[in-house]
C-alpha cells in the first residue's frame, strides 16, 4: 500500500531538485569496493525517489567508495518534502571487492527561496558485504543530526546543529521460509524478499545467509533469516521470487512467518503455491497476503470505481481542472457511475493500425460529459492492428441520454495514425446499443489531420439489448490447507425472473488462494430477487482442487445483499461430495430463499418396434427458479435402461427445489449400436411438494428418424388448466401521493384498455377511508379478459354525481394491475392531480411502463414451434469453413440449448453460400439474440458470418441478426463465437 501511495505522490509530482550527497567510507582494512553503489531517499507519507545509482560507468566505480574517502555526488532526485525520514543504500555485490564497510551518508539541499543549504546526516558504520556480519549489502538509514547554514542579513552565515529526537525506529525482523513437503520443492535458485507495512517496505532483500541451514530452501526445511529496516508499522504484504538460476530453480513455498522482534508481533504468510517457470501459472515471483488480512487486494478497479462512487468520492477531478482555466465550461452533473461497452474495428487497409493510446468521451445532454475513458489494450498487444476488432469494457459517469460520442488518440507521430471502420457503444444498465460507421482516419499527417472526431447518435444504428444490473461479487476461498487453486471457475445466477448464462470468473492477479476474498463487478439481467447461484470448475490446471467457503452478491443500485454458503470443497478427490459443481441458496438476513427437495424422475420408453436406446442419456429440468443443471441418467432401477415399453426410475437427492416446473429438454449422445430412441413421456416428482409433472414426448430422438433431431423440449402437461376464454380477475393497486393535499373522500374510476379487448368501468369506492395520503388501495373486479393491458384511462368522480362546489384533486403516484388467474403485473407512473367531476366523461390516460410476466403467463406459451435458420456465409476470400456449426437462441421464454446445424449430403457454410434448417424446439417468445459458435475443426476451420435470419414458422415472424464478422482464431479478435442482437 506504501508502495502505491508512492507511486501515486510520484506521478503527481513533476519537480525534481538538486541532492548533493557525501559518501564516507570507513576507515577499515578493505573497506573500499568495486561495486554499484546506489541510494534511494523517503519523505514523509511514504513519498520516495526512485532508485539511483551514483556511479555512470565502471571506470567512476574503481575511483570512488576507496577507503577513508569522501565521495561527493551532485544528482537529481524527485521532491520528497522538507523532511527525509530515511535513505536506503546499498550495492549490487559485483566487482573485484565488492565489500563496503560505510561509515555515514551526509545529504545537502538548498533551503527555500535559496536563504541556506540543509545537511541530514545519516550514520552507518557497518559492512555491507557477503561475508561480513550478516551478510547483508543493502541497510536503510535514519538522520542523527540536521546541520543548517542560514544567510543572513548582513551576509554572514550561520550554521546550527540539531538532533533528530523523533527519528522512526530501526527494527529487527525474523523471517522464517518453510518449503513445502513434497516431490521437487526445494531450489537452488537466489531467493529475494520485499516485506510491506502500512509504514513503508524494507525494498527488496536477498535471502543470502540461513541461520538454520547450509543448504537453503530444501525440501521440508524452514530457513531462518533476520532483515533489519526502519519500522514497517503493521506488515500486512510480502512479495517473494527468485531468479531461476541453478539446476533446480523450480521452489514449492509452504509458508512464511515474520516476526517483528521489537514488538513481538507476528505476521503469517500461507503461501502453497510454486514459483516456477514449467508449472501452475509459470511465474517465480508472487505477492502475499498476511493471513486475515481484510484490506484491499487486487481487487477488480471496476469494482473499486463503484465503491468510490458510493462514498461520493471526485470523479470529475480533471474536468475542474479544465474548468479553472476555461471559464465558460457547463456544469458537470454527478451521476451514478454505470459501465460502458466499447467494440473499435480498425480498416484492414495498410497502414490503418495505431500504436497510440486510444480514449472515449460519452457526451449527455446540457454539456455532461464522462472523463476521458481509456481503451488500454490487454497484455501481449501493442496496437490496434488492421483487420482487428478489439473489446473494452470502462466505468464512468452515467450522463443520462447520450447525445455525442468522442473518439480520439494522443499519439502526434506516423505510427499514430489510425484508419477507424467501426464504433460500437453499448449501455448494458439502459438496455440500449449504439453503432457509428466511422470509415475515416484519426491522424496528423492524413485526412482532415484530426485525432479526435465527435460522433452524434442521430447518425448511428440503435440496436436494443439486455438490460443490465451492477452486482458487486465477492468470492471467499476457505482457511483450508490447499485450499487455493488456478482452476477455471464459472458462475451462473438464478432469480425468480430467469437465469444469467454460465460466465467464467477472471483469474488476474493471485485470485482464488487459501483465506482469501476476491471482488469483481458483474452486469447481468434483472432477474431479482436472487434464489440461487450454481458454481461450476472445470478441473483444468496445476491445482483442480478448490475450497469454496462463500459468495455474496450486492445489487449495487438497491445495496441488497444476497449471501451463499458452501464451506466445502469443489472436487474430484476431495471433500465429501467428490463433485465439480454446487447450487447454493440465496440466504437474505438469515433466511434461505429456496428449499431442499428430493426429484424422483420416472422415463417411459414408447411400445414401438427398436424404441429402445443404448445410448448415453441427460436431461436437464426447468422450473421458476431456474434448472437442474445437466442430470445423466445413469443409475436406474433397472440394470438395463431404456428398452422398449420399459419404465426407469432415477432419484436425485439433495436438489434446490425448481418450484413449479416448466419444461425438460432431454436428449442422448447417440453413442452405442442402437442409439435411436423413441420416448413416450417423462413424470418429474417434487418430493418436498408431493407433486408430480408430466411432459408428454412420443417422438423419436433419433437421427434416421421423424425430423432427425437427438434433442427435445417437452412443456409440461400440468399447466394446462387455466381457461382464460371467459372471465378473469384483476387486482388494482393505487398509491396516493404522500403529501397533505393529496388524499380525497371522493370515488376514482379505472378502464383497461388490453391488446385484445378494452374492460368495463370499474369504480373505485371511497369506502373505510380510502385514498388516504401516502396510502396503497387494493380493489377486485371480475371482467373479460383484455390480454395484455397497455393502457389505462383513470378518473375522479364524486359519489352523489352532483357537480363539485370548488376545485378538488387527487393526486395520484402509480397504479398498479395484476392479472390474477396468471398474476401478470402492468405498472403506470402517473404523478399528477386528477379534477374531481361529476361525470365520467373527464379522465386522464396513462400508458404501461414495465410489465413483469408471472411464471404461469410463460409456461403457457411453450408449444413446439418449427424454427426456420437461414445462415448467409460471406463473398470474401476464405469465408468458407469446415467446422461444425452451432446455433443458440435465447428468448423471453428461455433458450433453445446449443443445437448443430447439419444437414445429409450438403457441403455446407461454403463462401458467398445460404444455408437453411428446420430445428423444432418450444416457443421461445421474442428473440433477444443469438450465439453462433464453431469447434474449430477440419482443414479449413476458419469462417466469414455474414447474418442470420430466424423465423417462427408458427407466427411468420422474421427476426434479422447482423454479423459480418470472422469467426477465425488467426483473424480479427480471434473469436470462434459470435454473440448477435437483432437489427430494426
Amino acid at each position: 500500500m506504501a508502495e502505491e501511495d508512492a507511486s501515486l505522490e510520484l506521478s503527481v509530482m513533476s519537480a525534481v531538485v538538486p541532492y548533493e550527497i557525501k559518501i564516507y567510507t570507513s576507515d577499515e582494512f578493505a573497506a573500499g569496493t568495486d561495486a554499484d553503489v546506489f541510494i534511494a531517499l523517503y519523505g514523509q507519507k511514504g513519498v520516495s525517489t526512485q532508485q539511483k545509482h551514483l556511479c555512470v560507468n565502471a571506470r567512476e566505480r574503481r575511483l570512488y567508495f576507496e577507503r577513508a574517502a569522501e565521495d561527493m555526488f551532485i544528482v537529481e532526485l524527485e521532491d520528497v518534502g522538507d523532511v527525509i525520514e530515511k535513505i536506503r543504500i546499498g550495492h549490487d555485490n559485483k566487482g573485484t571487492n565488492p565489500g563496503w564497510h560505510l561509515d555515514r551518508v551526509e545529504i545537502r539541499r538548498q533551503l527555500r527561496k535559496g536563504k541556506g543549504s540543509e545537511t541530514t546526516i545519516f550514520p552507518c558504520e557497518r559492512w555491507l558485504a557477503k561475508s561480513e556480519e550478516d551478510g547483508e549489502t543493502v541497510v536503510e538509514l535514519v538522520p542523527s543530526d540536521i546541520i543548517t547554514e542560514k544567510l543572513l542579513r548582513d551576509g554572514k552565515l550561520k550554521t546550527t546543529e540539531t538532533e533528530v529526537e523523533d527519528a522512526l525506529e530501526t527494527h529487527s525482523y525474523k523471517v522464517s521460509v518453510r518449503t513445502g513437503d513434497m516431490f521437487g520443492a526445494g531450489t537452488d535458485a537466489n531467493v529475494f524478499l520485499t516485506i510491506y507495512g502500512d509504514l513503508g517496505d524494507t525494498g527488496e532483500r536477498k535471502l543470502a545467509k540461513s541461520e538454520t541451514n547450509k543448504n537453503k530452501f530444501e525440501r521440508g526445511e524452514v530457513d531462518k533469516f533476520t532483515i533489519e529496516s526502519v519500522d514497517l508499522g503493521q506488515v500486512f504484504k510480502i512479495l517473494i521470487r527468485h531468479d531461476d538460476s541453478g539446476m533446480g530453480a523450480d521452489w514449492y513455498l509452504d509458508q512464511v512467518e515474520v516476526l517483528d522482534a521489537d514488538t513481538e508481533e507476528v505476521y503469517m504468510f500461507l503461501c502453497e503455491r510454486w514459483l516456477s517457470k514449467k508449472k501452475e501459472d509459470k511465474q517465480i515471483a508472487r505477492n502475499f497476503f498476511v493471513k486475515g488480512y481484510e484490506g484491499e487486494r487486487n481487487t477488480d478497479p471496476n469494482t473499486k470505481k463503484l465503491a468510490q462512487a458510493k462514498l461520493g468520492l471526485d470523479r470529475n477531478a480533471n474536468k475542474k481542472e479544465k474548468k479553472k482555466k476555461k471559464k465558460k465550461t457547463a456544469v458537470v452533473e454527478e451521476g451514478p457511475i454505470i459501465p460502458y461497452h466499447f467494440t473499435l474495428s480498425t480498416a484492414s487497409e495498410q497502414d490503418s493500425s495505431t500504436t497510440a493510446r486510444v480514449y472515449v468521451i460519452i457526451l449527455g445532454p446540457n454539456d455532461t460529459e464522462t472523463e476521458r475513458l481509456w481503451l488500454d489494450l490487454p497484455e501481449g498487444k501493442t496496437s490496434f492492428a488492421a483487420g482487428s476488432m478489439e473489446h473494452f469494457v470502462c466505468y464512468g459517469t452515467d450522463v443520462g441520454e447520450i447525445k455525442r460520442v468522442e473518439l480520439g488518440h494522443n499519439g502526434l507521430t506516423p505510427e499514430s495514425c489510425w484508419l477507424v471502420d467501426e464504433l460500437a457503444v453499448a449501455v448494458p444498465t439502459k438496455g440500449i446499443k449504439y453503432i457509428f460507421t466511422c470509415k475515416c482516419w484519426l491522424a496528423k499527417d492524413r485526412g482532415d489531420g484530426l485525432t479526435a472526431r465527435l460522433f452524434n447518435v442521430l447518425d448511428s444504428t440503435n440496436i436494443n439489448i439486455n438490460r443490465k444490473v451492477v452486482y458487486s461479487a465477492t468470492v471467499v476461498t476457505g482457511d483450508t490447507q490447499y485450499a487455493g487453486t488456478d482452476t477455471n471457475i464459472f458462475l451462473s445466477v438464478y432469480g425468480a425472473n430467469g437465469c444469467t448464462e454460465e460466465m467464467l470468473l477472471p483469474k488476474n492477479g493471485d485470485r482464488f488462494e487459501r483465506d482469501q476474498e476476491d471482488s469483481f463487478s458483474l452486469e447481468i439481467d434483472d432477474i431479482a430477487p436472487l434464489k440461487k447461484i450454481r458454481v461450476r470448475i472445470d478441473g483444468t490446471g496445476s491445482r483442480p482442487d478448490w475450497f469454496l467457503d462463500k459468495i455474496m452478491l450486492k445489487n449495487l443500485t438497491t445495496e441488497e445483499v444476497y449471501e451463499f454458503t458452501y464451506e466445502n470443497w469443489l472436487s474430484k478427490t476431495k471433500g465429501p461430495k467428490r463433485t465439480k459443481v454446487c447450487e447454493l441458496p440465496a440466504t437474505v438476513d438469515d433466511e434461505e430463499m429456496v428449499e431442499s427437495t428430493t426429484y424422483t424422475i420416472q422415463v417411459q420408453t414408447s411400445d414401438v418396434g427398436a424404441a429402445g436406446t443404448d445410448a448415453n442419456v441427460f436431461l436437464i429440468v426447468f422450473g421458476e427458479y431456474g434448472d437442474t443443471g445437466t442430470l445423466p441418467l445413469k443409475e436406474s432401477t433397472n440394470r438395463n435402461k431404456f428398452e422398449r415399453k420399459g419404465k426407469d426410475v432415477f432419484r436425485f437427492a439433495d436438489m434446490l427445489s425448481l418450484g413449479e416446473l416448466s419444461k425438460v429438454r432431454v436428449w442422448h449422445d447417440n453413442k452405442g449400436p442402437a442409439p435411436g430412441w423413441h420416448l413416450e413421456y417423462i413424470d418429474v416428482k417434487d418430493e418436498a411438494m408431493d407433486q408430480t409433472f408430466r411432459f408428454p414426448c412420443d417422438r423419436w430422438l433419433a437421427k434416421s428418424e421423424d425430423d432427425g433431431q437427438i434433442m427435445r423440449e417437452l412443456a409440461c402437461a400440468n399447466n394446462d388448466a387455466i381457461d382464460l376464454s371467459d372471465k378473469t380477475k384483476y387486482e388494482i393497486a393505487t398509491t396516493t401521493a404522500n403529501t397533505d393535499d393529496a388524499s380525497t373522500s371522493e370515488n376514482a374510476w379505472i378502464v383497461l384498455e388490453g391488446r385484445k379487448a378494452r374492460s368495463k368501468e370499474f369504480v373505485l369506492e371511497n369506502k373505510k377511508k380510502k385514498f388516504l395520503c401516502g396510502a396503497t388501495d387494493t380493489f377486485e373486479f371480475s371482467s373479460k379478459h383484455v390480454g395484455e393491458i397497455a393502457g389505462i384511462c383513470l378518473g375522479h368522480i364524486t359519489k352523489d354525481g352532483k357537480k363539485p362546489k370548488s376545485a378538488k384533486f387527487w393526486h395520484v403516484m402509480e397504479v398498479v394491475v395484476t392479472e390474477k388467474e396468471l398474476g401478470n403485473k402492468y405498472f403506470f407512473r402517473c404523478d399528477v392531480q386528477i379534477p374531481l367531476a361529476a361525470k365520467k366523461d373527464q379522465f386522464l390516460t396513462f400508458e404501461c411502463y414495465k410489465s413483469v410476466e408471472s411464471f404461469a403467463s410463460k409456461v403457457r406459451n411453450l408449444v413446439p414451434v418449427k424454427y426456420e435458420i437461414i445462415v448467409i456465409t460471406g463473398d470474401v476470400k476464405g469465408a468458407g469453413t469446415d467446422a461444425n456449426v452451432f446455433i443458440t437462441l435465447y428468448g423471453v421464454n428461455g433458450d433453445s440449448g446449443k443445437r448443430h446445424l447439419r444437414q445429409k449430403f450438403r457441403n455446407l457454410f461454403e463462401r458467398g453460400q445460404t444455408d437453411r434448417f428446420v430445428v423444432e424446439m418450444l416457443d421461445l417468445g421474442e428473440l433477444l439474440r443469438i450465439k453462433v459458435e464453431h469447434d474449430n475443426s477440419g482443414p479449413s476451420c476458419g469462417w466469414y458470418l455474414e447474418c442470420v435470419e430466424v423465423t417462427n414458422t408458427a407466427n411468420s415472424v422474421t427476426t434479422i441478426f447482423m454479423c459480418s464478422k470472422w469467426l477465425d482464431t488467426k483473424k480479427a479478435d480471434g473469436h470462434t463465437q459470435r454473440v448477435l442482437y437483432p437489427r430494426y
